[in-house]
């Protein structure tokens, strides 16, 4: 079974997808056209960007008239928060038991 931080590190791991939900992290809601000026990219290949960052649940849309505006949604990265939290927790131990192994081994 897939974890949820699973699918966000895929979706992530695309540099022009990471590069389009962190201008949206920092810029706010940004429409289709905005993010293509700035994506180096067609709108095309931002709409399909778009749409995997939307189906992750990092994204929302609100269409509103003829454009559509995209919005980072930050609380989809807590699977990933959590996911970091519990690594972080795991190497700090395994750490700790080899400075205490390094330590044995000097006496």
């Amino acid at each position: 079974m897939t974890e949820p931080h699973d699918m966000i590190f895929r979706t992530l791991s695309d540099p022009t997808r990471r590069a389009i939900f962190e201008r949206l992290c920092r810029n706010g809601d940004q429409t289709v056209a905005a993010l293509t000026a700035q994506a180096g990219v067609s709108q095309p290949a931002v709409s399909k960007h778009l749409r995997l960052l939307k189906q992750a649940g990092l994204v929302s849309d609100r269409p509103e008239g003829r454009n559509t505006h995209y919005h980072a949604e930050l609380a989809a990265l807590a699977p990933l928060t959590d996911w970091t939290s519990r690594m972080q927790g795991f190497w700090n131990d395994r750490f700790d038991k080899l400075e205490d192994l390094l330590k044995r081994m000097d006496q």
